[in-house]
């Protein structure tokens, strides 16, 4: 029997349905009709419980890896290590071309090139962080930690997109020779090559551990690969004697950069913002509702906490069934989803009796907390 883990807690094993940590709360589906006043097994049953969870033997195809959040942090940031380098030596060579052709567009792209290596710092914090355990002040973990990295990645593609606009107005205004265009239009390949490589590389780790920031990341090299190709442009115009080029393409790489500074605010605010693929509600409600004794799913929510999702959920069983059968109930579904929902790591389930005829809705006395 393997372990799954809640980000954050990636140096504590944990129950194959739930974190055990002594400071953490129980297991939803294990005390959630305690919560709301439906049952409350006794010491001895919630005993036999944790025994037969235990001693079950149980195995999750996909989801059955040793330390699966610690292995996505540790993919996370090999990428981001990766990428800083080959982007480091890509704005290296770069900058060198710049010193001696004074090219504004290419200014424009070192400068963008360097912003987008320096991102991979708070990214790499943020895996880092997510791997520490909860603690009963951070009863989730760290990992939230990788939207605030994201919003320090959208603020540097800000102030690059800044950078390069106000060099290149300074230019149109005070236009001088380009140096050495052969030099300019190499290093515009260069650049265009690295960020290609290093997108497609940070697009595919971040997708595959499911981490918006790093994704956002990915795209941000991407726009920095074609306004390489954009500095070509200003190189060729240079060439025909055209001086004006290369601060017009300078700010055609602002443009760029803007485009994709909405993208990337747009994918790290949803995030922040709980947003989660409706896919993904799709598939757990389907997954739920062929549970043997589920009658119906009630109120489903899913977040990410950094590269991993919880799930909160509120199934309706048979109002007759006894506590061991809704707990049986609530295992199966959380199995449900663990399965059915790609990067799931937890799950909250809530039994709700099926309501019969005349009888009072047995949520009434929290009606008044809700209003309010």
């Amino acid at each position: 029997m393997s372990d799954r883990q809640e980000p954050g807690q990636d140096h504590e094993p944990r129950h194959r349905h739930g974190p055990s940590p002594s400071h953490e709360q129980p297991r939803g589906h294990r005390h959630e009709r305690d919560r709301h006043g439906h049952g409350h097994p006794d010491a001895l049953s919630r005993h036999h419980g944790r025994l037969r969870h235990l001693l079950t033997p149980h195995s999750h195809e996909t989801a059955d890896k040793v330390d699966s959040a610690l292995e996505s942090s540790a993919r996370g940031l090999r990428a981001l290590w990766v990428s800083l380098a080959v982007l480091g030596a890509t704005a290296l060579a770069q900058a060198v071309v710049v010193a001696v052709s004074g090219s504004v567009a290419l200014l424009g792209d070192t400068v963008h090139n360097a912003a987008d290596a320096l991102t991979a710092v708070p990214l790499g914090i943020a895996f880092v962080l997510g791997r520490r355990a909860a603690t009963r002040r951070f009863t989730y973990g760290y990992g939230r930690a990788e939207d605030l990295a994201g919003v320090v990645i959208v603020l540097t593609i800000a102030a690059s997109a800044a950078f390069a606009g106000w060099t290149a107005v300074d230019r149109l205004l005070d236009p001088r020779p380009m140096n050495h265009v052969p030099a300019v239009a190499v290093a515009a390949l260069v650049g265009f090559a690295g960020n290609e490589w290093v997108a497609r590389y940070r697009i595919r780790v971040g997708r595959a551990i499911g981490s918006a920031a790093l994704v956002a990341d990915g795209l941000h090299a991407r726009t920095d690969g074609f306004t390489s190709l954009a500095v070509l442009l200003g190189a060729g115009g240079a060439a025909l004697g055209w001086q004006l080029a290369d601060p017009v393409v300078g700010l055609a790489i602002t443009a760029a950069i803007v485009l994709v500074l909405r993208d990337a605010a747009r994918e790290v605010f949803g995030r922040m913002m709980d947003a989660v693929d409706p896919t993904l509600v799709d598939r757990a409600e389907q997954a739920l509702s062929e549970i043997p004794g589920v009658r119906a799913v009630g109120e489903l929510r899913l977040r990410w906490i950094g590269h991993r999702l919880r799930a909160e959920v509120a199934v309706v069983v048979d109002g007759g069934a006894t506590v061991r059968e809704a707990h049986r109930v609530a295992v199966d579904a959380e199995h449900a989803l663990l399965h059915a929902v790609p990067r799931l790591t937890a799950a909250l389930v809530h039994a709700d009796p099926e309501p019969a005829p005349g009888e009072q809705d047995p949520h009434l006395p929290l009606a008044h907390h809700a209003a309010a």
